[in-house]
């Protein structure tokens, strides 16, 4: 029998999920991989992968889609792992440089440059590093998953991007949702949303397990409180509200 094939992110938030799909009967039916955001996004929109934890940007990208899990990676206010990172207030910024990692945080920012914060940046592209060296002066940087708990206390100033989203529309953020891109049986389905709750269900363990990866951060706080797992109706309203502001946008200036 083939096995569906599965991409999670990599990053601490995604842990309960993996430990429920790994701990669970219904590993023996995937083909599991670990991937950035933007790499997930572009497995499922070229048939690379059949069922994964797509940024909410991507969603576009994809001809045919079913969301088929009542979970998602969300915040109801700060997240701490999605930020500008900037060594000056945001009045002083002029310059963005957009995390090559996920493109919901870029469009995030951009609908709050224009929608709440009301100004004008210049954009530009990164690879793999450009936290470590190029974030100075008048340019920020958007950052998210682990490695902002390595380089978080090199900013004077960090935007939590779930945060301001909060404060502009009083709505939760969600980052990312479970999207399948071809057909999975019912029994799939609830196997599979019994499986993630069962994750989240032991986070306790999760974050004992996870302690010496991470010693400076409280785990449990984190997976506990800055993300918000339920796809409930509040996160659909967000998640909506963020899809109808991305289709307002205009073209940004690159450099």
């Amino acid at each position: 029998m083939d096995k569906t094939r599965v991409s999670i992110v990599s990053y601490l938030n995604s842990r309960p999920f993996l430990y429920g799909l790994n701990k669970s009967k219904i590993s023996e039916k995937m083909d599991l991989s670990l991937d950035i955001p933007s790499k997930i996004a572009a497995k499922l929109a070229f048939n690379q992968t059949d069922l994964g934890l797509i940024p909410v940007a991507g969603l576009d990208d994809l001809e045919d889609y079913k969301i088929i899990s009542r979970y998602c990676i969300g915040a109801v206010g700060k997240v701490r792992t999605v930020v500008l990172a900037s060594q000056v207030p945001i009045e002083f910024i002029d310059t963005i440089l957009m995390d090559y990692q996920s493109r919901s945080s870029v469009l995030l920012t951009k609908i709050l440059a224009k929608f709440y914060w009301r100004k004008n940046f210049k954009w530009k592209n990164t690879c793999a590093g450009f936290e470590q060296k190029s974030i100075g002066g008048t340019t920020a940087g958007i950052l998210i998953g682990d490695r902002v708990f390595d380089v978080e206390k090199n900013y004077l100033y960090k935007y939590d991007l779930s945060e301001e989203w909060n404060k502009f529309t009083r709505l939760p953020f969600v980052f990312a949702v479970w999207a399948a891109t071809k057909d999975v049986s019912k029994q799939f389905e609830t196997d599979f949303n019994q499986a993630l709750e069962f994750g989240l269900e032991n986070i306790s363990e999760i974050a004992c397990m996870e302690l010496s990866n991470y010693p400076e951060v409280d785990i449990q706080e984190y997976l506990g409180r800055n993300i918000s797992y339920r796809f409930d109706e509040f996160k659909k309203a967000g998640m909506k509200k963020f899809l109808e502001l991305a289709n307002k946008l205009e073209p940004v200036e690159l450099l």
